[in-house]
């Protein structure tokens, strides 16, 4: 069996998945309000405590920067390390990723009643993407085409700069873009602080 992962700043979800043909079946699954755990640790172990043996296989996805299986989480006070992880579901190897990573890599096994076309593209075109989520931060990923395949890589592209390029931008905060895409940021202590009364209609209604 293999124990999957996604970690984020709202909730985390666990499941665990058996091979069935060329895909996976799951067979059982959790949701934990991620602010109400100390770590992943603490939520892995509540989780392993109701199934029956170790998976053969696991891996979490966590919404921040990974490196050498050691994570921090964007928006919450974790340190996510998979040595750890391990210990507690008994395995001595398990995989660590960014979660925008995660769904890059796992495009190619939606169904076309899972998809919602935004603007039609030109059939059959071939070459880079662009993964973006609006969640509890913006989270941001992409795939490159080497002429054959996608491959998929993290980044951190929803902490770039955000300033608008505009007669308010000298008095507009320092900030990321991020948390003003992802609806963290409310219309109006925005106004307030950042443009003094002015409308900014993009800006208006949190996402």
């Amino acid at each position: 069996m293999i124990l999957a992962g996604d970690i984020g700043g709202t909730n985390a979800r666990l499941g665990l998945f058996e091979r069935s043909g060329a895909r996976l079946r799951m067979i059982a699954a959790e949701t934990y309000p991620s602010r109400q755990h100390a770590s992943l640790e603490e939520i892995v172990e509540l989780f392993m405590a109701r199934q029956h043996g170790p998976p053969a296989r696991a891996c979490f996805a966590i919404a921040g920067p990974v490196s050498n299986g050691r994570g921090v989480t964007t928006n919450l006070a974790w340190v996510v390390d998979m040595r750890h992880v391990g210990q507690i579901i008994g395995l001595p190897d398990v995989d660590l990723i960014n979660d925008l990573e995660a769904i890059a890599h796992g495009l190619d096994e939606l169904e076309d009643k899972d998809v919602a076309v935004l603007h039609p593209g030109t059939p059959g075109a071939e070459g880079n993407r662009a993964i973006i989520a609006a969640g509890t931060g913006l989270g941001e990923a992409g795939a490159y085409w080497d002429g054959r395949q996608h491959h998929p890589f993290a980044c951190e592209g929803g902490h770039a700069d955000f300033a608008p390029r505009t007669s308010v931008r000298d008095r507009s905060p320092h900030m990321a873009a991020g948390p003003v895409r992802s609806g963290q940021l409310r219309a109006r202590p925005f106004r307030r602080r950042a443009v003094r009364g002015l409308q900014v209609p993009s800006l208006s209604e949190p996402s």
